[in-house]
């Protein structure tokens, strides 16, 4: 499709909008012979201390890896180191998108990066990271609520076709609890749908709904947990800022023959009212903002009834991870989903205690199922590319995606990334 008008979200910051085919100054990526030199000096002596190998385009390679270990195809390393040098972390990942860098491994060589995350720059030189980590942008708005909305605008409305060409007829976008034997290479067995309605029956579990319950959602998605709860003879409130989402949600709750006893508003959970037996939100709270976290809780604490139970699901990372990077911008704020932030367990605890009447009383990890869920939403998007690309979505649309998911399963699989569900009660 023809990209349309560049319109920028504000006067002075034209922003990607990947679905439109808009990609901002991602083309060139200018000219800095010294942060070039240095970048590719960085990256050579990273890679030596790593199980993987630089390719030149010579074919000569170099590292600390051997032929079983994945590659780091260098197709333009001009381009790639100048990026490196310029953007950090976020200049991978552009490298990447317009095929700078190309491998065939790119789990194994995004996990050889998160595997050494901690010493890829030496220490003398991490004080240099200000140079290009300008800190996340902030939006000069009246209306928290409005962000809040164009940030889910530019990732969940997408498209849902797309979604539901990778997605499993669950139509869940969140971790899945896989159960029962695994192949040799550490596949479970049974169906990603199976799996992921046992993780919503886990949720459901912990913020104990049953039949009759008063039942709010924070982040529809597109209704399976809602779906489910009803089935249980629940009656469901679940909010969404996402337009696209709550179409679907409702054609889904329909088919399903149980939208009588699920209403689904599209509406800021700040603006949410009622008193409700269980509360149950399935990562939504990343995308909420650490400067929100009270605001968030406090919500819930406000609106659950007394002897009522929240059921949370948060993709976590640890906890100094998260104070050393808080208030970075990164490739995943650009790209994909901006103005999020990933808590650790410390602080979902810390500002329940400090925030709220409310502490943990329960919890599961679903880190190394979030590994295999990503695995097999990316076969399925790589599989299915010429009808993504049907879509109307372009070259880097799919390069991008690809970029995503693997550096997500990368995450999981190094558990440098955890995914926690919490009973949650007064």
């Amino acid at each position: 499709m023809p990209p349309p008008e560049q319109t920028p979200l504000r006067a002075e910051r034209v922003v990607p909008r990947p679905a439109e085919g808009v990609w901002p100054g991602l083309q060139d990526p200018g000219e800095n012979r010294l942060r070039m030199t240095i970048a590719r000096g960085l990256l050579r002596a990273a890679v030596r201390r790593m199980p993987m190998r630089l390719v030149w385009p010579d074919g000569t390679t170099e590292g600390g890896g051997d032929a079983t270990s994945p590659d780091m195809r260098l197709i333009r390393p001009e381009a790639c180191f100048t990026r490196l040098g310029t953007e950090g972390l976020i200049g991978l990942g552009e490298g990447w998108m317009v095929g700078d860098w190309d491998s065939d491994d790119l789990v194994g060589v995004l996990r050889c990066f998160t595997d050494h995350i901690e010493d890829l720059v030496p220490r003398p030189l991490r004080k240099l990271r200000r140079l290009y980590d300008r800190g996340q942008p902030h939006e000069e708005r009246a209306e928290d609520a409005v962000v809040s909305q164009e940030n889910v605008h530019r990732h969940y409305d997408l498209s849902n076709d797309l979604f539901q060409l990778f997605l499993d007829p669950s139509m869940m976008y969140s971790a899945a609890w896989f159960s029962g034997p695994v192949d040799a290479e550490g596949q479970h067995a049974e169906s990603l749908t199976t799996a992921q309605h046992r993780k919503v029956d886990g949720i459901l579990d912990l913020a104990g709904v049953r039949e009759g319950s008063r039942v709010l959602e924070i982040g529809t998605g597109w209704g399976e947990a809602a779906i489910r709860a009803a089935r249980r003879g629940a009656r469901v409130t679940t909010l969404t800022l996402s337009i696209e989402q709550a179409e679907l949600a409702r054609e889904r709750a329909e088919r399903a023959g149980v939208s009588d006893r699920i209403t689904i508003d599209v509406r800021d959970y700040r603006d949410a009212v009622g008193e409700y037996d269980s509360i149950i939100s399935i990562e939504m709270i990343e995308a909420v903002g650490e400067r929100y976290w009270p605001e968030y809780f406090r919500t819930v604490d406000r609106l659950l009834a007394p002897g009522g139970r929240f059921g949370l699901q948060a993709i976590t990372m640890p906890h100094h991870r998260m104070q050393a990077t808080k208030a970075s911008y990164t490739w995943i704020h650009k790209y994909i989903f901006p103005g999020g932030i990933i808590p650790s367990v410390e602080a979902i605890e810390q500002t329940l205690a400090r925030h709220t009447t409310m502490h943990v009383d329960d919890r599961r990890s679903l880190g190394p199922d979030y590994g295999e869920t990503l695995h097999r939403w990316r076969d399925t998007f790589l599989a299915r590319e010429p009808e993504v690309r049907a879509l109307g979505f372009d070259e880097t649309f799919v390069r991008m995606w690809d970029f995503y998911l693997a550096y997500c399963e990368a995450g999981f699989v190094s558990r440098y990334l955890d995914d926690w569900q919490f009973g949650i009660t007064r």
